[in-house]
């Protein structure tokens, strides 16, 4: 049986250049009255052009999520082939690991879905009706993906479910789920909780971002903010860091992090339950100098709307930073806002310095590990920015 067709009237140049989003303000004609959130429609443009097949949504403001598959139907074999693809590309970059960002959604051009793996665990996370109508064959196709899976753990807790009008919910999918998994990051051993853990639980992104600190950090005092399981400074101690402090604000963080340290035998750590804005100003306060100062926040906007309160909460932040840092230290600043662009961010952070008479010597840019690959022509997959300074 033939799909409903869904005419377009706008937005043919974005799609051609490969985006994969059509928008409510896009939408022309649809052949049918009855399509329901997550019912696959063919869009077409209003000159007969077949744009594919997409994931329909008669409320959200993202009306089609598109699939680039031409196919009337999303079988099994689909979403086989489209993770033993994603699969392929993470183990050329991370070679014999098995903890990594299998799916990143409309990277890896299934819109809305997100799978970590770890080893023969998975986390899930669903953002869209379409995926969630095909939970099923999801859990299927893992399972023949990866034979020797022990167990599915869905972590949909996200706001942006409120937008599809799905309903937030965690929990075991398939098979079973042990209190903690052992991973390897950069040689560092990591227990991860997929129950308790932020999100899917760990943030593969950083991985790169983490090993370039490490080839800075020896010798060097350095606190980490946000250091939410010790990433950054399990990393920086296990490559002679002389001390690190990490900071959270989370206890349950803050026990994952110094748990982490012992399984590493590392004795060069300290792990604080604060809010971090109130530490920076205190230690500022008291004078007290550090080394490298790691700032990696979660993200301070979400939307265009706040963008400017956001803008606020990072000058702050790295500017109390700056006032902690030795002359010819360091300081590593992120954002994973996409709403805050590179030249934004860049920008605050000098605004910052200058402020407080501190010089900015730019030595390394990073990004987003290639486990969240970027999708050329869909902006919205590039998040993740990452700067270290030398500090004068």
């Amino acid at each position: 049986m033939a799909l409903p067709q869904c005419s377009i009237t706008g937005g043919r140049r974005r799609l051609k250049q490969g985006h994969l989003w059509i928008f409510r303000d896009e939408i022309g004609a649809l052949s049918s009255d009855t399509i329901e959130a997550g019912d696959l429609v063919r869009v077409v443009t209003d000159y007969g052009y077949d744009c594919g097949i997409g994931f329909y949504h008669p409320e959200s403001q993202i009306a089609v999520r598109l699939l680039r598959h031409s196919e009337d139907d999303i079988t099994v074999d689909f979403f086989i082939q489209r993770l033993e693809n994603a699969r392929a590309m993470r183990e050329h970059f991370f070679h014999d690991s098995t903890a990594y960002r299998l799916c990143f959604g409309e990277s890896d051009f299934l819109p809305g879905l997100i799978i970590d793996r770890y080893d023969t665990y998975f986390a899930l996370q669903i953002l869209s009706a379409g995926m969630e109508k095909r939970l099923p064959l999801i859990v299927e196709a893992l399972q023949k993906v990866f034979p020797d899976i022990q167990g599915i753990i869905e972590k949909n807790d996200s706001r942006i479910r409120d937008l599809e009008g799905l309903p937030r919910r965690e929990g075991i999918l398939w098979g079973t789920i042990p209190a903690a998994v052992r991973i390897m990051e950069n040689d560092v051993k990591l227990d991860i909780s997929l129950e308790h853990g932020q999100k899917t639980g760990y943030f593969f992104d950083q991985r790169y971002n983490r090993a370039a600190i490490a080839t800075i950090a020896k010798n060097l005092r350095v606190l980490d903010c946000f250091t939410n399981q010790g990433g950054f400074a399990l990393n920086a101690a296990k490559a002679g860091a002389a001390h690190c402090v990490g900071v959270d604000i989370s206890q349950t963080a803050i026990d994952a992090s110094i748990h982490n340290a012992m399984i590493n035998s590392l004795t060069n750590t300290e792990f604080i339950k604060a809010d971090v804005f109130t530490l920076l100003k205190q230690k500022a306060q008291q004078n007290e100098k550090w080394d490298m100062v790691i700032l990696d926040p979660p993200a301070f906007t979400k939307s265009k709307h706040t963008v400017p309160q956001a803008k606020r909460g990072y000058a702050d932040i790295n500017r109390q930073a700056l006032r902690l840092i030795n002359n010819g230290g360091y300081l590593v600043s992120s954002s994973c806002s996409h709403h805050i662009s590179e030249e934004m961010f860049l920008s605050i952070i000098h605004d910052e310095a200058q402020r407080i008479n501190r010089r900015l010597q730019f030595v390394w840019r990073g990004q987003q590990a290639p486990d969240h690959p970027i999708l050329l022509g869909m902006p919205e997959t590039q998040y993740l920015k990452f700067f270290v300074f030398r500090v004068w």
